[in-house]
């Protein structure tokens, strides 16, 4: 296997291991110019469908959120927005800067918003060089 056909496969492994399926659609909330377009591509690739912004109003299989701490809006309010739009057992994957990266985001905070907007934390994982991601799903009695 060629270094570039290597990097393709690992890219578009770290989307599946993150839940993402062939056929998904995925929403992308909080797109800035600091996000992770390795990860993005990845998730496209993976998906076979390229990722859908904030202004699309359809309902969608899963919801990529790229947040950071110097947002004006509270996170627990943004996961209930972005979990509405989100169909029943999609994922909702929060992106946050790692520690040591400005906009750093503690992951109990992560958590704290996640459990007040009735979600369930399933993983946490390495998403890039600069992001760590916490993968959420609404309970299995509210799917």
């Amino acid at each position: 296997m060629s270094a570039t056909a290597g990097q393709a496969q690992s890219e578009r492994g770290l989307a599946d291991r993150l839940g993402f399926k062939p056929g998904q659609v995925v929403q992308e909330f909080g797109f800035d110019d600091d996000v992770d377009e390795k990860l993005r591509a990845s998730i496209a690739e993976c998906t076979g469908e390229e990722l859908v912004d904030e202004d699309y109003d359809g309902v969608v299989d899963a919801a990529l959120l790229w947040w950071r701490s110097d947002e004006e809006d509270d996170l627990t309010d943004v996961l209930v927005d972005v979990l509405g739009a989100v169909e029943g057992g999609g994922i909702i994957l929060v992106l946050t800067p790692k520690p040591g990266r400005e906009g750093h985001v503690a992951p109990s905070d992560v958590a704290e918003a996640a459990t007040t907007a009735g979600l369930s934390q399933t993983s946490a994982i390495s998403a890039g060089p600069d992001w760590s991601g916490t993968r959420l799903v609404a309970p299995k009695m509210q799917r």
